[in-house]
């Protein structure tokens, strides 16, 4: 496989690092600074750097775009226009409709964003083991490609990452809360921290704690934000219900009241914080269907809505090219149960067997 990967920083090297040390790939890089491409090929991050993206695209069968979401449109197109028919191209972004609505009618884009960072940048700080174990979102439409998915798919999962597929719109509204909010209320707490004395913030650990990542990388989060301003927006509308709720509780000044408040915020609290379980044998499913655009996005949405994940899978087109069969492999005998039911509710037809996998 040729992987390029545009933009060679933190996310992008340990993309190529990974990619390049696990044998998933050749990697071709490129840089918008000069400067920056002999740390690049210094950690071994890539096989070669090219001087265009026209360069580094041009014979890819994966392009990843690494840039900040505010730039990811203009280097979507360019990748489009110079990656060949078969390329399947990608993005990291964290934010992900107005990218897609922009780039994916071409059925080659299909929109990614690896939940994994650290707290340093730059290629310099590349690790191989970044992406180990992470959640990698992919945001097919009903017109992608199924080969290119899967091809997707599986570099995503070579990389370590465990890929669920989401749609773009629901994926900014769940970021807008598990990510974007947080940074808000961080801001917002910042900005009111000061009552009556300088010493009183730095003697308040909830407050430090709580507002740890406040105002932080201002054009990131001014693009973020931008990009997202619909689902964070609606998810502060939902902030302010709750607050207002909040402030009706606590003002209501019954201890019994405002006790039993707590407790259900610490059940809440207990619930987000739940360790997944081991996942057991791995089991197939085969699913039986047409040959035709979206087929396996459809698949892949519909069991991510339902919260499985698929650890692998691959296509198996019949000779005539009319028809295909499509094996998904999903750890556990629950989660392989709830599959099972999911693509039967699509009305595919499915079988289930445990594999050596």
């Amino acid at each position: 496989m040729k992987l390029a990967v545009l933009g060679v920083g933190l996310i992008g090297g340990s993309i190529g690092l990974a990619a390049r040390h696990r044998g998933l790939a050749e990697v071709t890089g490129w840089v918008r600074n000069p400067d920056r491409v002999d740390d690049c090929l210094k950690v071994g991050a890539v096989d070669r750097m090219a001087d265009s993206i026209d360069s580094a695209c041009s014979e890819a069968d994966v392009v990843v775009c690494c840039a900040s979401v505010g730039h990811l449109i203009e280097m979507g197109r360019k990748a489009l226009e110079a990656a060949p028919a078969g390329c399947v191209i990608t993005d990291v972004g964290s934010t992900k409709q107005e990218l897609v609505e922009a780039l994916g009618s071409d059925p080659r884009f299909i929109g990614g964003h690896p939940l994994a960072g650290a707290e340093t940048a730059g290629v310099l700080n590349a690790r191989e083991d970044l992406y180990e174990g992470a959640r990698w979102y992919l945001t097919p439409t009903s017109g992608s490609e199924g080969v290119l998915l899967d091809r997707l798919q599986k570099l995503v999962t070579g990389l370590g990452a465990k890929p669920v597929a989401i749609e773009a719109r629901e994926h900014d509204q769940a970021m807008a809360v598990v990510s974007h909010l947080p940074h808000v209320f961080a801001n917002q707490l910042a900005l009111q921290g000061r009552p009556g004395t300088e010493r009183l913030g730095a003697l308040a650990p909830s407050l430090r704690d709580g507002t740890r990542v406040a105002g932080s990388n201002p054009a990131i989060w001014g693009e973020i934000f931008a990009t997202n301003h619909e689902a964070v927006t609606g998810a502060i509308d939902e902030s302010i219900r709750g607050l207002r709720q909040a402030r009706e509780i606590i003002g209501s000044a019954d201890p019994g009241r405002i006790a039993a408040w707590q407790s259900k915020v610490g059940e809440d609290r207990a619930a987000l914080s739940a360790t997944e379980s081991e996942a057991g044998a791995t089991h197939e499913l085969r699913v039986l269907v047409p040959n035709q655009p979206g087929v396996l996005a459809e698949l892949a949405l519909a069991l991510g809505r339902a919260g499985v994940n698929i650890s692998d899978m691959s296509l198996d087109p019949a000779p005539d090219m009319s028809s295909g069969a499509i094996s998904l492999w999903v750890a556990g005998q629950d989660e392989a149960d709830k599959a099972e039911a999911c693509i039967a509710g699509l009305g595919h037809s499915v079988t289930q067997t445990e594999s050596a996998r």
